[in-house]
């Protein structure tokens, strides 16, 4: 998402998307990351542009998480990147009003639950996976090595 009102409209409204965000964008995407933006938050729910992304990184708490709870308000998880922790929360929030009366929805509360445990198990293989990497150079002399 953009960080000024129309993601800065052509630096009309701001110059951080035009200075900071797309170069930054733009590096991703040459790195061979698929990231596109930024876009105008006001928008971007609201006309559909969300649906091809498997994620959007919101500029501020939000911007991000009003249409999110819009969307999915029972069954959303909320996921913060970049921890060193994992840290997953139902979409709803607390419900401190319900806590206690037997009214709460669960759905929310399990997806988190059940997403953070996916993520450490991801985490872990990720970390089997390249706990001793092969260099590429001796992994394609090894992939093409014929023995008589």
């Amino acid at each position: 998402m953009g960080l000024n009102p129309h993601a800065g409209d052509s630096g009309l409204l701001g110059k951080e998307e035009l200075e900071i965000i797309k170069p930054a964008v733009d590096k991703a995407f040459e790195q061979g990351k698929l990231v596109y933006g930024p876009y105008a938050a006001d928008s971007f729910f609201g006309s559909g542009q969300h649906r091809p992304f498997d994620a959007v990184l919101a500029m501020y708490h939000d911007q991000g998480l009003i249409p999110f709870k819009s969307m999915a308000f029972y069954d959303g998880v909320n996921f913060t990147a970049g921890l060193p922790i994992i840290r997953t929360s139902p979409d709803h929030g607390t419900a401190y009003d319900l806590a206690g009366k037997g009214t709460a929805e669960t759905v929310s509360m399990r997806n988190a639950i059940y997403d953070a445990i996916h993520f450490v198990k991801n985490r872990w293989q990720f970390a089997e996976d390249f706990q001793n990497p092969l260099p590429y150079t001796e992994f394609r002399r090894e992939r093409f090595r014929i023995d008589f």
